[in-house]
């Protein structure tokens, strides 16, 4: 396998990015305070940034908590072995969330996550990922058992689209990690 160590796409600002992309990348600066360099990069194709600031935000609707919708996106990333997303969902989960620092090393290790409800959620988004949506029928009952809903399993399917497109994005196009992020991998 070969892998791309030099940016396809440089990072945009607001004054350089197509107009079409000017306004999302506007509501995401006011939104976060800063404008990420992974959004600053999808802004090179406005309909790539708004496809993936649209799914972010149906995502956002769903019946996961915030901290489960954290560490969906960051077993995916972690999965897909991309740093930049890993980063930045474990400093949301940890900083934003107050997620305990064991839950977020034991996804970074890929050992059993001290929350049986949470570690339920993990495996399953791992075999998902891994075994490019297919799951053992044992997976999936432990993720009911743990007090999930089968319509949930749908949702995670969101959670890992969403993480799929920047996570390879990531991949052909190495981002810069902002400096909000530096030093939050776990």
């Amino acid at each position: 396998m070969s892998v791309t160590t030099e940016a396809l796409f440089a990072p945009l600002t607001i004054a350089t990015a197509p107009e079409a992309s000017r306004p999302a990348l506007e509501k995401v600066q006011k939104s976060l305070g800063f404008i990420p360099n992974l959004m600053a990069i999808f802004a090179n194709n406005p309909t790539v940034l708004e496809g993936y600031l649209a799914l972010g935000a149906v995502f956002e609707k769903g019946s996961f908590t915030p901290r489960e919708k954290q560490i969906i996106l960051l077993a995916a990333s972690l999965e897909n072995n991309c740093n930049y997303c890993a980063a930045a969902h474990s400093a949301i989960a940890k900083g934003v969330l107050h997620t305990p620092s064991e839950v977020i090393e034991a996804v970074h290790n890929n050992t059993p996550v001290p929350d049986g409800k949470l570690n339920a959620l993990v495996s399953l988004v791992r075999e998902l990922v891994r075994e490019r949506g297919y799951a053992k029928d044992k997976t999936i009952q432990k993720f009911l058992a743990a007090g999930y809903s089968k319509e949930q399993v749908m949702e995670l399917l969101l959670g890992i689209a969403l993480k799929t497109i920047s996570n390879y994005l990531d991949h052909i196009s190495p981002t810069p990690l902002d400096h909000v992020f530096a030093g939050k991998s776990n």
